[in-house]
Parts: structure tokens; C-alpha cells; sequence
């Protein structure tokens, strides 16, 4: 009796191979995803939010004067080297250097000083 049920099992394994794999793979893919997963969640560094109190003086500073390195909207820039001038969030105005940026509050006080505009600078 146990030789003839293991030999319709081996011909049921034998019959459905093809499945089984299939099933197998599937398995495998799931179980390896869901470890990454949880894998990618315990090498995640946390840092704490730090909220400081500032002076009501300073936040009134720094709104009048913005920071250098702060994007000016609309503001028209050209490079000391070059004859052409862009809006401030074009992709010419990023490649120039910011030591090398010169700020212009309309596009006639650029032309005034010789610049022209970008041809590829959409808005000008």
C-alpha cells in the first residue's frame, strides 16, 4: 500500500512539474520581497525634528534682506563673463557660477548694460 501511494505521487509530481515550479517561483519572489522590505525599514536612519526658538529681530532681518544663495522669483541675472541675461529659474541662470551672477531688477537695466536676451530662456 505505501509503495503504491508513493508511485501516485511521484507520477502526480512527475505530471505537474511544469505548476510546481511555477508555484515555487512565485513563493520565492514573494518571501525575498517582503524580507527586502523589512530589511530597507530596519537600515533607515531616523532623525529627530529639532524646533528652536528664534528671536522675533532676526526673523524680521532675514525677511527684508534675503539670503544670497536664496533664489530671487523673477529676479533677471546675467554672468560678468557673458552678453546674455536670464530669468532667475532658467536653466542658463543655473549654470553660471554664483561668483560670477549679476543681478539686474528689469530687463532694460540689463540691456542698459550691454546684455541681451537668452534665446532659450522661455518668458524673455
Amino acid at each position: 500500500m505505501i509503495k503504491e501511494s508513493s508511485g501516485k505521487i511521484k507520477a502526480w509530481l512527475a505530471s505537474n512539474k511544469n505548476d510546481l515550479f511555477l508555484v515555487f517561483t512565485i513563493a520565492m519572489v514573494a518571501v525575498i520581497g517582503f524580507a527586502l522590505g523589512r530589511i530597507s525599514v530596519l537600515r533607515d536612519e531616523k532623525f529627530p525634528i529639532e524646533i528652536q526658538a528664534q528671536a522675533i529681530s532676526s526673523i524680521k532681518s532675514s525677511a527684508e534682506s534675503p539670503a544670497k544663495d536664496e533664489k530671487r522669483e523673477g529676479a533677471i541675472v546675467g554672468s560678468k563673463n557673458g552678453t546674455v541675461y536670464h530669468l532667475e529659474g532658467c536653466a542658463g541662470a543655473e549654470r553660471i557660477k554664483e561668483e560670477n551672477k549679476i543681478y539686474f531688477s528689469s530687463k532694460e537695466e540689463a540691456e542698459k548694460a550691454g546684455y541681451r536676451p537668452a534665446a532659450n530662456c522661455p518668458g524673455l
